[in-house]
């Protein structure tokens, strides 16, 4: 017969107590422990095992040149000057991996027809990734600098996505530099309360706190890095085609998001701080250039205010391409030169 020491009930509770608190504490060392340590492997990661410098292309084959922007910094564009006529600017979006590559199908299709432009936005392509303050009117004077020193004389231009608003506001400031503008899926025509976390943040005014966080030197890289991978450049493109993603936009994306300073810009763009609030009174209905917009469904933005602003402006048209969802160049680029050249052949 086994004898056991004997514990007096007092005990008994101090005990449980004990093993109550052991077993809290180990739980919330699981709780806490596990992403702290699954946060540390992937900064780790990051730094000794993510390629930050591939090689990289040229987004598209044609001549690419540098100049100097009015804030002193490096701007690369390509350009095909060989046709006659009036030159074409184009200008992509702006997102974690953007690039000139975006503007791409237009590229090829007009240069032989006329001058063509296509500008690596500050921060993207092979312009210069410094590490500096970026906002709304640092993308629209990059446009005019492109339109006064390179191009020189009043230009069709032809804007993607968040870009739109760059180009508006350049419009607005530099009428006399844009013969027309094309907006393709703008931002800035969502009504109160929709867009995604990146454009509310931005109507809130709460950018710079959420940049602040972001942006903290420790994980700013290694959290971009979890935007850039493959997989997930891939996710958010398939959000904007209504069919097969375009394989070459996919490779291309990924190879210009490993580059160095590659996270300066799409950390500004997440956080909110490029998206300018109420961009509808502040930009749109100020442009007075011959404006189109060109549009669908679009995954991350909506168009609810586009009808009314077609109602006060006489100028602005609107073309719906179907079934697209936000690169409807890249899926229907016949139905797209179509809208286009009918629009500029009204304002001959």
């Amino acid at each position: 017969m086994e004898i056991r020491d004997w514990q007096s009930p007092g005990e008994v509770v101090k005990q449980t107590k004990q093993y109550k608190r052991k077993a809290w504490l180990a739980g919330v060392t699981t709780l806490f422990g596990l992403p702290l340590a699954l946060a540390g492997g992937w900064i780790a990661y990051s730094k000794l095992a993510v390629d930050h410098n591939r090689p990289l292309p040229d987004a598209i084959a044609a001549k690419r040149d540098h100049f100097r922007a009015s804030d002193g910094h490096r701007l690369s564009y390509y350009h095909d000057r060989e046709a006659e006529g009036r030159p074409l600017v184009l200008i992509h979006s702006v997102n974690a991996a953007a690039s000139a590559y975006e503007m791409r199908p237009l590229f090829l299709h007009y240069r032989a027809l006329r001058p063509v432009f296509a500008l690596d936005l500050p921060g993207y392509g092979f312009s210069e990734r410094a590490e500096r303050a970026y906002s709304p009117p640092v993308f629209a004077q990059a446009i005019v600098d492109l339109l006064t020193t390179q191009v020189g004389e009043a230009a069709d231009v032809v804007a993607l996505s968040l870009g739109s608003e760059f180009a508006a506001q350049a419009a607005q400031a530099r009428p006399d530099l844009f013969h027309s503008l094309v907006l393709i899926s703008p931002t800035g025509f969502s009504r109160s309360n929709e867009g995604n976390l990146s454009q509310q943040s931005g109507a809130n005014n709460a950018g710079e706190t959420f940049y602040s966080l972001l942006s903290f030197p420790l994980w700013r890289r290694p959290f971009f890095d979890l935007l850039a991978t493959r997989r997930s450049i891939g996710y958010f493109l398939q959000k904007s085609f209504a069919g097969p993603v375009d394989s070459g936009l996919v490779d291309y994306a990924y190879l210009t998001s490993h580059q160095p300073g590659a996270e300066y810009v799409p950390l500004y763009f997440v956080s909110g701080q490029l998206f300018t609030p109420d961009a509808y009174q502040s930009i749109y209905e100020r442009v007075e250039v011959p404006t189109l917009v060109i549009y669908d469904q679009d995954a991350f933005v909506s168009f609810g205010k586009l009808p009314a602003l077609l109602e006060k402006r006489p100028k602005w048209l609107a073309e719906r391409i179907t079934p697209t969802r936000g690169l409807p160049h890249f899926e229907k680029l016949p139905e797209v030169t179509e809208a286009l050249d009918r629009f500029w052949r009204r304002l001959t």
